[in-house]
This record gives C-alpha cells, structure tokens and sequence, in this order.
C-alpha cells in the first residue's frame, strides 16, 4: 500500500509518515507488524529515518522520471492504424474460451488442465533449486540464442526416445510452446509461391499462422485414420499433421499410413511439419512411433511440448529437424526474443532430470483413461452411432451431431447450464463448414461431473 502511494503520488518526497503505534491503530495490526514494514521499505530505499523525527518519504525515489501532463487527444489528423497494418490478426477465426472456463461446473474443453492434479510439490522443489544462489548465476547471463544444454539433454535422453525419434543436440531447438515452432518453419519455408497443406478439420491456429505467409493454402481430407495422404498431396510444397492424435478428432494414423505419407512427400519433395499432439495419452496397445521416427530423408520438422502435459501456461516446446533447418530457426528466434526465459529452462530441465514429467504422465494417463472410458460410455449410450471414441486415447472425444444441428447455438444454450464444449465449425476450412460437429473435452473436468454434464447436454439437445 505504502509503495503504490509512493509510486502514483499521493504521498509526496520527504512527506512524513504517521508514527508506527498510530498507523497500527488505523489499520487494526500489530505494532511490529508497521516497524517491520517501515524498515524494509527503508532498507528498498522508499523511506529514510530521521532520528526522533519519524519516518518520511525518500525524496531520491522518484528522480529520473519525466513530469508531463497527460496528452489531450487531438481531433485532427490522428494516425490511422487501420490503414497503416499490412495484417489484421484479430480478424482470423479462432477457437476462442471463456477466461472463466473453471467457474463452470460442467468445462467439457480442451487445452486445459486439472488443477487437481498439478503436481504442486514437485514443481515447488525444482523452483527452490532455480533460487538457488548458483542457479541465478547460471541462468541469469544472456544466453544470446543459446539454450539451457540441460534442458537439451533432457529432450535429447528422455522425451524424444519416447517417441522413437533419435536426433543430436544440435538438431534441437527449445520454443515457446507449440505454436512458435509452427510459426518458425512456416516464415522460414513459405512465400506465395509455396502451397501449404493442412488437415481439414484441423487445428486453426496453424492455418493461420501460414495464411500469414502464403495465400496458397490448401485443406487436405481427414478419415478415421488421420490425414488421407490422396491426390491433393501433389499440388503442396509442404504439409501439416497431427498423426499422434488428429485435431480436433483425435484419431491416430496408423504406421501404414505413415509410411504412405513419407513416401508421397518423398517423391514430391515436399516437407512436412509434425505435430506430435497429446502423444503421451495412450490408453490402448503400444504406442505408434513419431512420424519422425520413420524419417529417413529429413523432411519431416518434429514439433513437440512440454506444455500439454504440465500446463498451458508454462508454454514451453521444442523443435527437432535437420541442423541447417535448427541453425536458420535459432537465428530467426534471436531476432524476436533471443529465447525463451532461461529461468523456466532451468525449472523444466530439474522436472524432466529428477523424474516428475514421467510420474506426472503415469498419473495422468490413469487418470483421463478413467475419463476416456466414462465419457466414451455415455456417448454411446445417448448417441449411438454419432461418437466414436479414439482407438488409442488423447484428452477429448468428436462427436457428429444430427445434421440440423447447429452446435454453435447449443452451446449458448449449454452456458446457461454451466456446461462448456467446442462447436466443431471453427476447425472447418472453406465458406461451407458443417455446423452439427463438435467436441468434449475431459482433460480438466473431474471425473464425478462427466456423468450429469452430459446428462444435462443430452436433456438441451432433446429439447
């Protein structure tokens, strides 16, 4: 409180303080409590002590700032930024949420997490190692396009030989998130002579981010297998999939399929971007290895994240490609922001070093496969022939609704229930996108409220 004064101007340079024992009074606190408070903002140099004087306001805070009345608006030729932009980002389609998603009872969403299930201990423990005197001493040196070598060779050991994928460290590079690997490979590969493919229905943001690069785009078929690897393969210079677990239907393509893929972007030389999304959730059978894996031409850039599995909020991903690739898009990343916080580097390379990430996914996985099984249950229950759950897991289930439904006006009606799900359109690319799909997701809804959610969705949707 007594800084904020300070700082906005209410109390003024040398302005005496009341006493400790009447502020103590004021404010219904011990009387220690203020002498404490008076001698640390003394100790910040916010407040000096004068000897049987008291305590005032240090007159030297606030030099260096510039006095200046707040400009009035003018009325004549003010800038226009509409005209200036060469894009309007704010105009894509998106697959907006509400920010208070966990103030509804009923949050069928995706992207989210548990908070239940965030392993508070283990990460308070690789927090307190980052505080660490030798720690700060490491970290806090500018990296300039470096990363943490660590966290490197955690990636390097551990996450990627999870998903058969064998890379050297110089082919790894850490991002923030998902997403800006995506963007990295789109702006150093895309111009408007390359045609860029991508799954339809798909994962939006990733059409986006190539619409910002190319106007060449061109939507590509999903079946119950993923990606259809046909004829609209040869008009594209490149392609983005979602193998591990379609976005947004989740369905995992099969290692035939795969191969398939390679082959045909093989024969056009054609790059592909993997987005080896929710990878980790696999509840049936072994695990299908990384398109990556089966790479035997280094065409394929591996997209991967931290953040699906710990929190979205952490937002930390790593991109593996071929060295010439990761050389150019380290340099690309310095010129935005250097590289991501070398502090969280740290953070991230203590749970991946010490077996946290690991215990983590064994927990989740046991966890949303109890979910998985529930929700699947109930939607074949109330309907049948219009969900078809996973064949291997992720964190959501598709569902085709009857074809007079508009699940973007289901939805409004949902929220007045306090229930949350995704309308399908968004995913769709083109004028004409299909209106009765959409999609629920389990990753941050408890277990115990699944069953009256869709209860309370099937009681709308018959009505």
């Amino acid at each position: 409180m007594l800084v904020n004064s300070i700082l906005e101007g209410h109390l003024e340079p040398d302005a005496p303080l009341p006493s400790s024992r009447k502020l103590a009074r004021q404010l219904s606190v011990a009387r220690n409590t203020v002498v404490y408070a008076y001698q640390h903002l003394v100790d910040e140099g916010f407040l000096v002590s004068r000897e049987r004087s008291g305590f005032f306001v240090n007159g030297d805070i606030l030099k260096g700032r510039v006095q200046a009345q707040k400009p009035t608006k003018s009325s004549v030729d003010a800038m226009s930024w509409d005209q200036k932009l060469v894009i309007q980002p704010d105009q894509f389609r998106q697959n907006s949420k509400p920010a208070n998603w966990n103030n509804y009872p009923y949050s069928f969403i995706c992207g989210q997490y548990d908070q239940q299930l965030f392993p508070i201990a283990d990460w308070r423990e690789c927090c307190r190692e980052a505080a660490a005197i030798s720690a700060i001493h490491d970290w806090a040196k500018d990296q300039v396009d470096r990363d943490n070598s660590e966290l490197i060779d955690q990636i390097h050991k551990k996450l990627l030989p999870r998903r058969g994928v064998w890379a050297e460290t110089d082919e790894i590079l850490v991002t923030l998130g998902a997403q800006q690997g995506i963007y990295l490979a789109a702006q150093l590969l895309l111009n408007n002579d390359q045609t860029m493919g991508f799954e339809s229905p798909g994962y939006v943001d990733a059409e986006n981010t190539f619409g910002v690069f190319t106007s060449n785009l061109k939507a590509l078929n999903v079946d119950q297998y993923g990606l259809v690897p046909d004829k609209a393969f040869s008009a594209c210079d490149g392609i983005y999939t979602t193998p591990s677990h379609q976005y947004p239907t989740t369905v995992t393509m099969p290692r035939e399929r795969r191969q398939q893929l390679l082959e045909i972007a093989s024969k056009h030389d054609m790059f592909v971007i993997e987005d080896d999304y929710e990878s980790e959730f696999n509840y049936v059978g072994e695990p299908t290895p990384a398109l990556k894996s089966m790479d035997e031409d280094g065409r394929v850039i591996y997209i991967g994240s931290v953040s699906k599995t710990l929190a979205p909020g952490i937002r930390l991903g790593y991109m593996v490609a071929p060295k010439e690739l990761i050389d150019q898009a380290r340099a690309l990343r310095r010129l935005m922001m250097r590289h991501p916080p070398s502090n969280n580097q740290f953070i991230i390379a203590q749970f991946l070093k010490r077996g946290y990430h690991d215990s983590l996914i064994n927990r989740l996985s046991h966890t949303l496969h109890q979910r998985w099984t529930l929700l699947g249950d109930l939607l074949e229950q109330y309907f049948p022939g219009g969900s078809h759950r996973p064949t291997f897991g992720g964190s959501a289930i598709w569902v085709k609704g009857n074809q007079t439904l508009d699940s973007t006006k289901l939805l409004r009606r949902a929220k007045e229930q306090g229930i949350l799900f995704e309308p399908g359109e968004v995913f769709f690319h083109g004028p004409k996108k299909p209106k009765h799909f959409f999609r629920l997701g389990f990753s941050s809804i408890q277990t115990e409220r699944i069953k009256p959610g869709i209860e309370k969705l099937v009681s709308l949707l018959e009505e």
